[in-house]
């Protein structure tokens, strides 16, 4: 049975899951396979009746993917019982020509190059519709004054405009990092042992000139060096996979704190049932997406640990990046579907971010106070002064405003404007407007 998602519902049914399944990886493997023949004609290895008789019998439709994993225990990896189905179907008098002079990794890595390409065009898409929705949000919402928080606590005030634009900044640097992944991604091509010296058996003046030729033929970019053990490539694409796990996952920390039934300042625009109780709207959109933000790191940690690859072609290093390799792009694939949903959709609650500023009694401004107060009493006494002042706000239930207009120091402050925690939001539009400058 394949793999159908039933626990996976992050990525399910998003497009990069199509992009990553097992069709995917055995058009890929077929794609590389295609392409190396064709290289080898245009560099005058291979006739061009060989090369165009692997493209026409490399149609995934004619191989079982199934019966392929089953067969892949034997020699370790899938590309081994490809190579003999695929020569087959291409006939004995151009099958000889099928993965002449290559090694499986190099099949292998391409195809998992091919399928990343693939998916962060899907993923890079998704990410475009965030970035947008947050701008949106930022300048509907540049002076939305709302309680900063800081140790879970009231700080001083800011806007959602910032909070958006900072979201934004996030998903940006993602998109600009796995662009930059994307753009590198190589083909692989090194024979045996990464020297290409069975192309030279077969007649190349310049095997030297081949990796490049493949490379073309997919869309890759050609590698400096073949690439066995030189997993760069796979780090990167590790890394800015693991970056823009954690940029959606800060938009979702953030929008399940904002949306707990006690606070009520944000709601997915239609939230998911319970099982139990009807009453419920859970914010499954941002669920999935920190679920996928806490899964990413390990993952990338496998990938990176894999950097450790001995000799000229490894035993497990190289095997053990393949799973948490697809796991990644699926993973950020279905958290930028949910992403784009979330931030598209998101409602947000003005009055109950206002209504949230008046939680302390006015002590969300004492900084602005504090500092308003030293210039005339000193910092000593401005600071002994509303330290007590706190005190009475939280005991008598009082507002800091009222309290202050009874003490002497405040003679001459205009605290209805100094307390108003709307205009202590210091260049949160300013710095909201400069973000969101950024294309």
């Amino acid at each position: 049975m394949s793999d159908g998602g039933l626990l996976a519902p992050g990525w399910t049914g998003s497009p990069a899951a199509g992009a990553t399944d097992d069709a995917a990886y055995l058009r890929a493997m077929l794609d590389a396979e295609a392409a190396l023949t064709r290289a080898q004609a245009a560099l005058g290895l291979a006739p061009a009746e060989a090369a165009r008789a692997v493209t026409e019998a490399a149609d995934p439709a004619r191989f079982d993917v199934h019966a392929l994993a089953e067969r892949a225990r034997a020699g370790g990896n899938p590309v081994i019982p490809l190579v003999a189905d695929l020569t087959e179907a291409v006939g004995p008098v151009h099958g000889p020509y099928v993965h002449r002079g290559a090694t499986s990794q190099d099949i292998l890595d391409t195809a998992a190059m091919l399928v990343a390409a693939r998916a962060l065009d899907l993923v890079l898409d998704d990410l475009d519709r965030v970035q947008h929705a947050l701008a949106g949000l930022a300048a509907a919402h540049r002076d939305t004054a709302l309680p900063g928080r800081t140790l879970t606590q009231h700080a001083v005030p800011t806007t959602f405009g910032l909070k958006a634009a900072g979201w934004r900044s996030l998903v940006l640097d993602a998109r600009d990092r796995l662009s930059a992944v994307r753009r590198s991604l190589p083909a692989q091509l090194g024979g045996a042992a990464g020297t290409l010296a069975a192309f030279t058996v077969y007649g190349a003046g310049d095997a030297g000139a081949l990796p490049g030729v493949f490379a073309a033929e997919l869309g890759l970019r050609e590698p400096e060096l073949p690439w066995h053990v030189l997993r760069t490539p796979v780090a990167d694409l590790s890394g800015g996979l693991a970056f823009a796990a954690g940029a959606l996952g800060k938009v979702a920390v953030d929008v399940l704190a904002l949306a707990r039934t006690e606070v009520g300042e944000v709601a997915e625009g239609s939230g998911g049932g319970s099982s139990a109780m009807p009453h419920k709207a859970n914010p499954v959109r941002a669920t999935l997406v920190l679920a996928a933000a806490r899964r990413a790191p390990q993952l990338a940690a496998t990938l990176y640990g894999a950097l450790v690859a001995e000799d000229e072609r490894p035993a497990g290093a190289w095997h053990a990046e393949w799973e948490p390799l697809r796991d990644l792009l699926r993973l950020v694939g279905g958290a930028a579907r949910d992403a784009v949903e979330l931030t598209g959709n998101l409602r947000v609650f003005p009055e109950a971010m206002r209504e949230h500023l008046g939680l302390t009694h006015g002590l969300i401004v004492s900084e602005r106070l504090a500092a308003e107060l030293s210039d005339a009493v000193g910092r000593a006494r401005a600071k002994e002064l509303l330290t007590s002042l706190a005190r009475r706000t939280y005991a008598e239930g009082r507002p800091l405003a009222e309290l202050l207009a009874g003490e002497p120091e405040s003679k001459g402050l205009d605290l209805a404007e100094l307390t108003d925690p709307a205009r202590y939001t210091g260049l949160a539009g300013v710095l909201t407007d400069r973000a969101l400058e950024r294309r």
